[in-house]
């Protein structure tokens, strides 16, 4: 007897109502069929009848089945679904004790993405957007100098991955280190004059030159740069030929010609291949390593171009030395901007179109007699400090840049305004000498050597003071202001400050017991300042120290410590401020 559980309820009355009431003719079918169709239904109605009283029972046990729960009573379910169910359940289950988890891969790489893609967007903006100067900690940098060379070291450079540092001396070598081991790597010897051919018709009249292809300097070295990708080292030097070297090979690429004089500076611009040169024979150059090809020649200063700066933008800083001027190169738009430094005289207001000198001459007649003898001692100082030679420069940002020179003064200038708009005055104090017909004569120390991060509000100075100093920008005030100092004995030739990436720990690399002052290859010198076991995020100061000036000899200082080398100085600091300043 077939089950009640497979009879339906509302079968039974539509199979009565359609054999009662269906009144049309009898189809074409053959009559047994609808005999036997009648008969099962009548089957059907009467084990429904005889179970009537559990229709109740059935429909709520109906409800309460649940076809997940027995994989027995699920007959419709397929081996793949019941495959797919178990697999959606293993992962429920391991999502939830993830889910408790304080760590989440995607969300931290999309805080790293969002905070490298809004550096870049202010750095392209052209503003100051590293605020680091205020989380710097100057009372325990961890130093370090490299092995001492023959002759002074006129240049030092590292990578903007903290990997890699060359120095060019006076001996005409490049000396390639490790950073992260503190370690001598190569050299780029330099070629004896005698290797290379005379020129000249008659004997006794020619001269040796290095052509394109003598792979090495002949002479001093004394600019060097590297690409922004760490592939390329450029330098220069007195031979008055550009080299360009393979970093990963260390090997010659090129050799670029076309100055006429001693090449005293070289930049990159970020993020590209473009190579700018200073000289004295008073041009600035531009090369692109891209196509290994020489650009375009600017012509401007009246004497030579001592330093040059470069940043994102196709523009450029140069210091022309004694014809006391800045010049601000706007390479797209082929013009250059013009900013005069030196000391202020009636003829130069009257051509610029001032009157200040006058404006100021009334002011001191109708001032008191006490003040007016105070402003006539401060204008005789200032007098007897007249910038006379505007030695080296470097950029903050796309329009604002720091320069200084003879008279021992740090100047502040936005390409906004033809004069700076904050000059400090002796920065590195003043120089005694001993005169046998004069005294004691006092001078002013002058600035040999400027760095700076890179649109960041941190930069720093040097000269033979015996310390590098360093400075807070402050945008909105238009200023600058000490930070601290880091002992720096000899001549500070140059100055660079990289920001590292925030996986470089120098100190944990160095050993992590750096001193206040040690030797690469030497003897250390001072007490532990950095305990072991400790990392921390760092800005890398680099400077090349001598004993002697970059340009010349006319001033020696040994026999206190000085030496001929580059010194590393690891700068701890706090999270940086991501920003761009509002004025």
């Amino acid at each position: 007897m077939p089950d009640a559980f497979f009879s339906s309820g509302k079968s039974k009355p539509q199979k009565r109502k359609r054999d009662v009431s269906s009144t049309k003719p009898s189809s074409s079918k053959p009559a047994n069929g609808r005999v036997k169709r009648s008969r099962r239904d009548e089957e059907l109605s009467d084990s429904g009848e005889s179970d009537a009283g559990n229709i109740d029972d059935m429909d709520l046990r109906a409800d309460d089945i649940d076809p997940g729960e027995s994989d027995d009573e699920d007959t419709m379910e397929t081996p793949a679904e019941k495959r797919l169910r178990l697999a959606k359940i293993v992962l429920e289950e391991r999502r939830q004790e993830l889910a408790g988890d304080d760590i989440d891969a995607a969300e931290i790489d999309k805080e790293l993405l969002a905070s490298r893609l809004k550096q870049d967007t202010l750095q392209h903006s052209g503003k100051i957007s590293l605020f680091l100067a205020g989380k710097l900690d100057t009372s325990s940098p961890v130093t370090r100098y490299t092995r001492r060379q023959r002759l002074p070291v006129t240049a030092a450079v590292a990578s903007d991955d903290g990997s890699i540092l060359y120095t060019g001396s006076k001996d005409g070598s490049i000396t390639k280190w490790s950073l992260q081991g503190a370690t001598y790597l190569a050299t780029y010897s330099k070629i004896p004059s005698l290797a290379l051919p005379m020129t000249g018709k008659r004997k006794g009249k020619g001269r040796r030159v290095a052509g394109a292809d003598v792979e090495g300097h002949i002479d001093e070295v004394l600019a060097l740069a590297m690409s922004f990708d760490g592939r390329y080292l450029a330098s220069g030097g007195r031979d008055r030929r550009i080299l360009v070297w393979d970093v990963k090979e260390d090997k010659f690429v090129k050799a670029f010609e076309g100055h006429k004089d001693a090449i005293t500076a070289l930049s990159f611009r970020k993020n590209s291949l473009q190579l700018y040169s200073a000289s004295l024979d008073r041009t600035i150059k531009l090369f692109d390593l891209g196509v290994m090809g020489y650009v375009e020649t600017l012509f401007g200063h009246q004497d030579g171009a001592s330093s040059l700066d470069t940043l994102y933008g196709e523009n450029a800083v140069s210091s022309g030395m004694r014809d006391r001027t800045l010049r601000y190169w706007k390479i797209a738009d082929e013009t250059q901007l013009v900013f005069r430094g030196g000391g202020r005289s009636r003829l130069r207001e009257v051509l610029e179109g001032g009157m200040e000198e006058a404006s100021e001459g009334e002011e001191n007649e109708e001032a008191p007699a006490g003040s007016r003898k105070r402003k006539g001692k401060e204008k005789e100082k200032s007098k007897s400090f007249m910038e006379g030679s505007i030695d080296c420069v470097a950029m903050l940002d796309e329009s604002a840049f720091v320069s200084g020179g003879d008279s021992g003064s740090i100047c502040l200038w936005f390409i906004t305004k033809k004069k700076p708009v904050f000059t400090q005055s002796l920065a590195h104090g003043m120089h005694q000498h001993i005169s046998e017909s004069e005294g004691t004569i006092a001078t002013p120390r002058w600035i040999t050597a400027l760095g700076a991060v890179r649109y960041g509000d941190l930069f720093a100075s040097g000269s033979w003071d015996g310390v590098v100093r360093l400075w807070k920008v402050d945008i909105k005030a238009r200023s600058f202001s000490a930070l601290g100092e880091i002992p720096a004995l000899g001549f500070v030739n140059s100055l660079q400050l990289v920001v590292p990436p925030r996986d470089t720990a120098l100190t944990h690399t160095w050993g992590n017991t750096s001193e206040s002052v040690t030797t690469v290859n030497g003897d250390s010198e001072g007490t532990p300042k950095f305990p072991p076991g400790r990392t921390r995020d760092e800005v890398l100061l680099v400077a090349a120290v001598a004993q002697e000036p970059r340009l010349g000899r006319w001033s020696r200082i040994h026999g206190n410590g000085e030496k001929n080398s580059a010194l590393l100085v690891a700068l701890p600091r706090g999270d940086m401020v991501l920003g761009a300043r509002t004025s």
